[in-house]
């Protein structure tokens, strides 16, 4: 599969194309908009998110609840687009006053300098429509669709907060718990969090930082359930699935690190208390005594849920804005302020979860014979039954 996405943040919309998806796998705009309403949702978002209600509209590649074979095309419409037509507007204009309000002073943190000297834009709204985590909202729409397939096939995935602002889960609190279980924690949650416990000190930690003008981060974890062993490869680095899910989860906005299972705390550990050791059981096959690898081994998939978690750094659009300089005048200024939030840590969850499920959907269908979703299932419980008796 393969998807591209196109849209400015206060453009007329959001565009999704995606290319090779199975035929008939059950599709409906319900499917997709439930979980675009979770990435609204969750402390500390801004106005936007009261001013957008976000909803999809499947424009090709499905018929009566069922995909094709042929490209779905998705449109997510902006419904602020009417206050920036002027602004936005596709057709060129004299020298207005909608000329006059281009930005020139750089945030610090975002694309909008780096951007402006890629592409020669001497006005940086035209880096700062395209890099913002506006774009995100589509990506959830794609990664809706991969995780409808996912379904199907028994695969389930979940994404929850770990920290913020430096206050942690406890892991204790949810250790033993399914996917599914997590998920019905997480969505009663203000901060999509598995441990309830800290919840209050989250929120409040985010309220006191709004007030202060400023804003925070933090991490959050994805877990699948129900891969095979296999998936992804050893032969090249470019086909390591771990290496894929890394970079997907590396391409969210503001999102500074990754890591599987241990991850970084396998630094400070031997070997003998990170490597997960082997076991088989009739009927079950191979499994493993512990998890500390998060699913991986040699860029496949070990047949334990896969475990990632990402970092997030503070948006760094803020109330009390940082020093720059106005790349015409060359003058110290403090940044512009664009319309923002003091925490998207619980959105980001939303967004690391669907990024990931695209990732894991497309694996598979690499993996095997997928036009349609019948062959793709009988295809893959053969594998199923083959690595148990391996």
């Amino acid at each position: 599969m393969r998807y591209l996405t196109a849209g400015e943040s206060h453009g007329p919309q959001l565009t999704a194309i995606i290319e090779g998806l199975p035929a008939q796998l059950p599709l409906t705009a319900e499917m997709i908009n439930k979980e675009l309403k979770r990435r609204q949702g969750g402390h500390g978002r801004g106005r936007r998110m009261q001013i957008e209600k976000d909803t999809v509209e499947i424009v090709s590649g499905v018929r009566h609840g069922k995909t094709l074979g042929s490209p779905v095309a998705l449109v997510v419409k902006n419904d602020d687009w009417k206050h920036w037509t002027n602004i936005m507007g596709i057709e060129p204009i004299e020298d207005t006053d909608e000329v006059k309000r281009q930005l020139s002073r750089p945030r610090p943190g975002h694309a909008d300098l780096n951007g402006g000297m890629k592409y020669g834009h001497r006005d940086l709204r035209n880096v700062l429509e395209r890099s913002s985590a506006r774009e995100t909202t589509v990506r959830v729409a794609v990664g809706a669709v991969a995780k409808q397939l996912l379904s199907q096939l028994g695969v389930e995935i979940v994404a929850h907060v770990t920290e913020i602002g430096g206050i942690k889960v406890n892991p204790e609190s949810y250790l033993g718990k399914s996917a599914a279980e997590i998920r019905e924690i997480v969505e009663n949650d203000a901060v999509y969090c598995a441990d309830p416990s800290v919840t209050k000190q989250m929120t409040d930690l985010i309220d006191e930082t709004k007030k202060n003008g400023d804003s925070i981060g933090g991490t959050v974890e994805v877990i699948v359930e129900g891969m095979p062993a296999g998936i992804g490869s050893y032969v090249h680095y470019d086909r390591k699935l771990d290496a894929k899910i890394a970079a997907a989860v590396m391409s969210i906005n503001a999102f500074k690190g990754v890591e599987f299972g241990l991850g970084f705390e396998m630094a400070r550990k031997p070997g003998s208390e990170v490597h997960d050791e082997i076991q088989w059981a009739e009927g079950a096959g191979y499994t493993r005594k512990t998890n500390n690898l998060g699913g991986f081994e040699g860029g496949m998939t070990t047949g334990m849920p896969i475990i990632v978690r990402g970092v997030m750094k503070p948006i760094p659009t803020l109330y009390k804005p940082l020093q720059s300089v106005d790349i015409e005048s060359k003058e110290p200024f403090q940044a512009s302020i664009e319309r923002s939030d003091s925490c998207a840590v619980p959105a980001a969850s939303i967004v690391a979860e669907h990024v990931v499920a695209w990732e894991v959907a497309n694996a598979l269908l690499e993996q095997f014979d997928a036009d349609q979703m019948p062959r793709l299932k009988e295809n893959l419980q053969n594998y199923l039954n083959y690595t148990k008796e391996f």
